[in-house]
């Protein structure tokens, strides 16, 4: 896929990372994931499986930068990137790209360790230097543009949520469910999910991550879980509702259904500019604590969600970075019993200078 977006944008991003690259003494770095390079080019958000690479991108602390890639995409690539600053590579690329980095750069190479294997680090050869997060450092602050983005793919899956009851019927499996909601995304303007549809019905409530079945379930009183994203204008939008199957409601799932939103609530009206993903889990926890329930909370209040659905911050109780404005994560804290099922209830927030504001609520 091409971005649309005025390539000024990926220009300025690469001169923020050059200071990056030469307060850390690099002379280059290696960006070799698909959402980094993306982000610095406009080029290729996707790569085809785990071990394909659309391409790569050296960027130098110099400005002399390339756009590595195979000859299937040097016709994309040359629609938003100057053709002579192209390598095309063939047969062995990390081998060939080491000898690109070679002629181009003389200092310490940084790579981004966690997307290239051990195989393609000895094949680069050369002065390398594991060099992770410094694009995510700059991702994590979404430009105005950005949180516009992210703002209308997040209005869409509200949209969503508005329609979801109506298709809520006893004899509707998960999987037909979760197909009705990527329906309902593409045929309302989004490119693609942002992820897997999770729809848990029943007992099914109480795995976070639960992977829709395609049995027919005839429960006519029970939990439904619903947890979603589409893509639209390149951005991920991330919700989670949980709604009743039926007209009776058990007042167990009254009542966490109450805890849940309530604990939601009083986090996002505590948080603050700075305060570390720890202590704004702690302000659910907290919540949860006083009403004796905490130990059915098992996973972080929240994620970064940019480009990809899960970016930094992340809101996890061993996260002692500050999370500053220009920053948009989720708030979802749940409650789970394997008896019954559970509750999640998530929105997605942008910080601003006087707390999280939540998106397209």
């Amino acid at each position: 896929m091409l971005a649309v977006v005025n390539t000024r944008i990926y220009e300025e991003r690469r001169e923020k990372l050059r200071a990056l690259l030469r307060g850390r003494g690099l002379d280059a770095l290696l960006v070799s994931h698909a959402a980094n390079r993306f982000y610095l080019s406009g080029f290729e958000l996707h790569d085809g499986q785990c071990n394909e690479s659309s391409g790569r991108l050296l960027i130098t602390a110099h400005g002399k930068d390339w756009l590595c890639t195979d000859a299937r995409f040097f016709d994309a690539a040359r629609r938003i990137w100057d053709e002579e600053r192209i390598f095309i590579y063939k047969g062995d690329a990390f081998a060939q790209i080491g000898a690109l980095l070679k002629d181009s750069t003389r200092g310490v190479t940084g790579f981004e360790a966690k997307s290239v294997c051990c195989h393609g680090a000895q094949r680069l050869g050369l002065r390398l230097l594991a060099a992770d997060g410094l694009v995510e450092s700059l991702r994590m602050i979404k430009e105005p543009g950005e949180i516009a983005a992210l703002e209308r793919s997040c209005s869409l899956n509200h949209k969503l949520m508005k329609y979801a009851p109506s298709l809520l019927s006893p004899g509707c499996s998960e999987a037909d469910l979760a197909w009705s909601i990527e329906r309902f995304f593409r045929e309302n303007g989004a490119a693609e999910l942002a992820f897997p549809t999770i729809a848990a019905k029943g007992k099914n409530a109480a795995l976070p991550h639960h992977t829709p079945s395609g049995r027919t379930l005839l429960d006519r009183e029970c939990p439904v879980l619903i947890d979603c994203g589409a893509r639209l204008d390149w951005y991920c939008s991330d919700q989670t509702r949980t709604f009743w199957l039926g007209k009776t409601p058990t007042p167990e799932f009254t009542r966490t259904l109450e805890l849940v939103r309530e604990a939601q609530k009083e986090a996002i009206r505590g948080i603050r500019p700075g305060m570390s993903g720890m202590e704004i889990y702690a302000l659910a926890f907290a919540f949860f604590e006083r009403h004796g329930v905490e130990r059915a909370f098992t996973h972080s209040l929240g994620h970064g969600i940019g480009l990809e659905t899960h970016e930094e911050p992340s809101l996890h109780p061993h996260n002692s970075e500050p999370v500053p404005p220009g920053t948009v994560f989720t708030v979802e804290p749940g409650l789970y019993y394997p008896e019954w099922g559970g509750v999640r209830w998530e929105y997605m927030l942008v910080m601003e200078e006087d707390g999280a504001r939540i998106l397209a609520s």
